[in-house]
C-alpha cells in the first residue's frame, strides 16, 4: 500500500484508535510501515485478500475518516510465495 500525503502523526492516530496492535484483526500475519517523501508505504501479510477487505471496511477506513485522511491508497495484492520469521523474533516495535 502507498498513500500519498499521510504523515508519521495520522499513521499513529489510526493506529490508536484502530488497536491493531493490541486487538489483532482476524487474518492478519505481519503489517510493515515506513514513510518517504512521498508519504506512507505498508507492506502486509494476509491470510487473504478477503480478510484485508474486510479489516478495511470495518475497522481501518473508520480510523482513517476520524484522523482526516484525504483520498484512497494504492493497493495492490500478490499471492504470497514463502514466509521466513528469523528465531528469536516476535512482536511489534
Amino acid at each position: 500500500m502507498r498513500w500519498a500525503g499521510v504523515t508519521p502523526e495520522q499513521y499513529n492516530t489510526v493506529r490508536d484508535e484502530v488497536r491493531w496492535e493490541e486487538e489483532a484483526p482476524d487474518g492478519a500475519v505481519l503489517h510493515v510501515a515506513w514513510f518517504e517523501r512521498d508519504g506512507l508505504h505498508v507492506t502486509d501479510i494476509w491470510n487473504s485478500q478477503e480478510a484485508f477487505e474486510r479489516f478495511y471496511a470495518e475497522r481501518l477506513a473508520p480510523g482513517v475518516q476520524k484522523a482526516g485522511i484525504a483520498g484512497q491508497p494504492e493497493t495492490g495484492f500478490t499471492p504470497l510465495h514463502r514466509r521466513f520469521v528469523a528465531p528469536g523474533v516476535s512482536g511489534s516495535a
